[in-house]
């Protein structure tokens, strides 16, 4: 199946299969559950043979891993187990190291920092479940890093891993859109709104929905084409950000909006010689009708929600909007800075080990029993040292991802990515597949075709030319 995905002539084509994915997904789970091992096992059988590149088995990772959140809005677990993204990824990235030799030192460094959290638990509380949850998020992410920095792709290829990302989407899309009542019938307040989330948890759906806008952006900036019709792109960006928006949870919204921020910084950074070889689009052009889009959709979801989202983007809440309730950066952060609070308490307690993978939420003072949301105060309570360690390395491979390409345009879409990955982290920890796979990808490095004429010119310029292996 990946075979076929990854060599389709028509767009449209695999956007209207997943599409009816979406809406049979609404009447049942299993059209969702036969597809998706259809999916699985006939793209085993490609990618698993001895002398398939690299750029199949990832590409064939990143679609079925984005198959997590429409498993769980489907409700197919156990036959698609609820953690799916944490499970396959694990699987598949293990597997791809043995398969394709790979060997990494920063990649190992971040797995060896997470060990040792493993054999404490100082809560006396800690389960199985506890664990996947939180330790496979930043280990497949260290895994991510070993695996998809191995071997360099095309730019061809690129393109396509980000496709068959987006696919899955749209089925999520779909499925929300369609399970959502009539927004006259839906009373908006001053949280997250799980009916126009499709009665899912309305922060997951929030993050695929922004990924996807971010994904579909990327394409339309560069003039790519994913359906086949220009017109048709730009119509699906301002689907997907419609929808994301009437989610009212806003942290997978504003994680989208950083990634189209980071390409549309980074392509502006591109010298006119770069420009010249690399054929980068005048961003002019598209930066006007970009942000038009952006507050267009803000606009019409603020009209249909009455104001309430203007409210809801500026961390208003019932309580201060009735006054008896002070607005501050917590109560702006959905109570995200008291879990911050908390796990920089423990982390003082415990500085050197911390207090063990999944421990943090039964000894926290400040929102006890409740599940991290913030990935590095998880990683230092945790964690302690190595937990900060683990971090530090992780930001250290990100600021070396600007000179890691000769490509502006490729620069963009990996630092992008990266800052998608990583904020991603600080609303929703590591509890989805958005944060091992973007760092992941964002890793990868692309081959960039310079002309000779224009190598001395970029040299002077300081772009490394070379392949950074990271």
């Amino acid at each position: 199946m990946i075979k076929y995905l990854l060599n389709y002539r028509s767009g449209l084509f695999w956007i209207v299969v997943h599409i009816i994915l979406g809406i049979l997904s609404l009447l049942s789970p299993f059209p969702i559950i036969g597809w998706f091992y259809l999916s699985l096992f006939s793209s085993l059988w490609v990618a698993l043979r001895p002398k398939v590149p690299l750029s199949i088995y990832l590409a064939m990772i990143s679609y079925h891993v984005s198959f997590e959140l429409l498993s769980r809005m489907s409700g197919t677990s156990p036959y698609i187990p609820y953690e799916l993204g944490k499970y396959l990824f694990f699987a598949f990235t293990v597997f791809g190291i043995v398969k394709y030799r790979v060997s990494n030192l920063p990649g190992l460094w971040l797995i060896l920092c997470l060990i040792p959290g493993l054999l404490i638990d100082l809560s006396g509380e800690v389960n199985r479940q506890d664990i996947v949850f939180n330790f496979l998020g930043p280990l497949n992410t260290g895994l991510a890093v070993l695996l998809f920095s191995a071997a360099p792709i095309s730019k061809t290829m690129l393109k396509r891993i980000l496709t068959v990302s987006i696919l899955p989407l749209i089925s999520v899309l779909c499925h929300s859109f369609f399970k959502a009542p009539d927004l006259d019938k839906v009373e908006f307040g001053l949280g997250a709104n799980m009916a126009t989330s499709g009665g899912f948890g309305s922060n997951q759906v929030s993050t695929g929905l922004g990924l996807a806008s971010f994904l579909i952006f990327i394409f339309w900036i560069n003039r790519w084409r994913f359906s086949g019709y220009r017109w048709l792109d730009t119509l699906m960006m301002i689907i997907f950000i419609l929808q994301g928006l009437l989610t009212f949870s806003r942290g997978g919204m504003v994680t989208g909006f950083v990634g189209i921020v980071m390409v549309i910084v980074f392509l502006k950074r591109a010298s006119p010689e770069q420009s010249k070889a690399f054929h980068i689009p005048r961003i002019g052009k598209y930066l006007l009708p970009a942000i038009g889009l952006m507050i267009g959709a803000f606009y019409v979801v603020n009209i249909i929600t009455n104001g309430m989202l203007f409210l809801r983007y500026q961390g208003e809440t019932t309580g201060t909007m009735a006054g008896n309730k002070e607005k501050d950066l917590n109560t702006i952060t959905s109570g995200r800075l008291d879990i911050f609070e908390g796990d920089m308490d423990l982390w003082l307690e415990h500085p050197v080990f911390g207090v063990g993978v999944g421990a943090s939420k039964y000894l926290r003072d400040k929102m006890h029993n409740v599940v991290a949301h913030v990935e590095f105060s998880r990683l230092l309570a945790e964690h302690g040292l190595l937990g900060l360690i683990y971090f530090c390395l992780l930001i250290y491979l990100g600021i070396r991802l600007p000179r890691s390409n000769a490509d502006p345009s490729v620069v963009a879409i990996v630092c992008a990515f990266f800052a998608v990955g990583v904020f991603t982290s600080f609303h929703a920890a590591m509890r989805t597949f958005v944060s091992p796979l973007t760092i992941g990808l964002s890793m990868i490095y692309v081959r960039s075709l310079v002309p000779r004429k224009k190598t001395k010119q970029l040299s002077d310029l300081g772009v490394n030319q070379t392949l950074v292996k990271l």
